[in-house]
């Protein structure tokens, strides 16, 4: 696939949104997005550069201008590999492999590329990315390596069979699954100069929910911290340390939890007509800049999916099952250099959990179906990771959970099959009920992840500490 420059780097749509109205000067800001759009990252890095250091700036339009930097920077973090070195890779596989097989491949949206100062540069995974993406090339790769058998589909039949035997009342949690999390941020060293203070917002369990209870703070490194109210959307524990010469930073913290599954057997007959004028309707079924906008492309998406039908369940399926026929998982940009999520998934039909969830909220809420981000960490014993999903409200039944990317499963039972569309699993840690929300305290210097929040945010006097400064690590304990 080749990346187009207008789902990676529109920068005005990106700072206004992030920042609010520019009072930079308009042709300043120009330039630089002129220079990006025409693939010359090097002169446009310079140029906001020179901006930074010539012009009178304020702290906010210092911040702005810092975070264009930021940006070019993650683009040349995220595209690293030239094209000779994606031809040696793929010639283990395909020794025939050339430079007019490779245009082929980016063509048909399964390799990554930007043109970027006159050359062309991959996506850092496009490779692996590739065997996801075509099938000729996932046969190459397991007739070579071995065929490896995945014990996590099994995993999810078995467990959300239990669930569903379990559920004697329609969404009532069930199967209790107790752990204990063991979380660690190790900041490299010299990151920061020695003497300076780093600071750290770790991700923390959301409170007063259902499907997580008995949260329990067990220690922190260092030991004095501030959890920030059950009121943020986006829930985070602050911490503080000293940067020491030649070492590195950590940050630890230990939790306690009991998460529990849900699962509701629902029918379209159930499902009451929306109650417009309620605060839950107007919310969930709104835009929200960046990332969520009704564009045409959306609309006539959702109208050719749905063909005209209204049940709001019958609706939340049929979107659900052409994501999952037509969407094919793949590894992510980082979301900071992606301001349209849904627009990139539907115009190279592959994307990670939170990009497939972007898209099926955009389109659910476009047609009037109220739905909200929830994300976190998949738990399960052997596949603990960053996870993504969501939850739609149906009028007289409530919040009801949602898993796109764990798709439709290989099932003839029909509530195993569809068991994600209305379920989900034991096995969850919920730290966000919304994207882009405020932390407290309040973070001075752009995100890292300026939408979604599982890794951790760090920071100190001198700006931002990016992904590659730091490394995260999930330690889960069952009892």
């Amino acid at each position: 696939m080749t990346s187009s420059y207008k789902h990676i780097i529109p920068f005005t749509l990106l700072l206004i949104s992030l920042f609010g109205c520019i009072r930079i000067a308009r042709q300043s800001v120009n330039d630089v997005q002129k220079l990006l759009e025409k693939g010359q990252l090097t002169e446009a890095i310079n140029v906001a550069d020179q901006i930074s250091k010539s012009i009178e700036l304020s702290s906010v339009d210092r911040a702005k201008i810092d975070s264009i930097l930021d940006i070019c920077q993650r683009i040349r973090i995220d595209y690293t590999l030239t094209e000779d070195q994606v031809l040696n890779k793929l010639a283990v596989y395909q020794p025939k492999i050339d430079t007019f097989s490779l245009s082929l491949l980016e063509k048909e949206h399964k390799l990554d590329m930007l043109s970027l100062d006159g050359k062309k540069i991959y996506f850092k995974n496009c490779v692996s990315n590739l065997f996801l993406l075509d099938s000729s090339f996932a046969k190459l790769k397991s007739k070579k390596d071995g065929f490896k058998v995945d014990a996590f589909p099994k995993f999810k039949l078995t467990h959300t069979f239990d669930i569903i035997t379990k559920t004697n009342v329609s969404g009532k949690p069930v199967y209790p699954v107790k752990m204990i999390l063991d979380y660690t941020i190790r900041v490299k060293p010299n990151a920061v100069p020695p003497g300076d203070t780093i600071r750290c917002w770790m991700p923390f369990p959301r409170e007063n929910h259902l499907r997580q209870q008995e949260v329990r703070l067990l220690q922190t490194e260092p030991g004095v911290n501030k959890i920030s109210p059950s009121s943020d959307l986006q829930r985070s524990i602050y911490l503080e340390s000293i940067s020491v010469a030649n070492q590195p930073t950590v940050f630890h913290s230990r939790i306690e939890l009991t998460a529990l599954a849900q699962y509701f057997p629902l029918t379209p007959g159930m499902i009451k007509p929306y109650q417009k004028e309620s605060l839950i309707f107007k919310e969930f079924t709104s835009e929200k800049p960046p990332q969520i906008i009704f564009s045409s492309k959306i609309k006539s998406l959702a109208e050719n999916i749905l063909q005209k039908e209204t049940n709001p369940l019958v609706q939340v399926r049929k979107i659900y099952k052409w994501i999952n026929d037509s969407v094919t998982w793949a590894s992510a940009l980082e979301y900071s250099i992606m301001p349209d999520i849904p627009g990139f998934v539907m115009e190279n039909r592959h994307g990670d959990c939170g990009m497939q969830t972007l898209l099926f909220m955009t389109l659910a809420r476009s047609v009037g179906i109220p739905v909200k981000w929830q994300s976190g960490w998949m738990l399960h014993p052997g596949e603990v990771n960053l996870h993504d999903w969501c939850e739609v409200y149906y009028e007289g039944i409530g919040w009801v959970p949602l898993d796109q990317s764990f798709g439709l499963q290989n099932s003839t039972d029909e509530r195993i099959r569809d068991f994600y569309i209305s379920g989900i699993d034991a096995y969850r840690l919920i730290v966000n009920d919304d994207i882009s929300s405020q932390f407290t305290p309040g973070k001075k210097y752009f995100r890292s992840e300026p939408y979604d929040f599982q890794r951790g945010e760090l920071e100190w006097k001198g700006g931002n500490l990016y992904f590659d400064k730091w490394s995260w690590h999930m330690e889960v304990t069952y009892k």
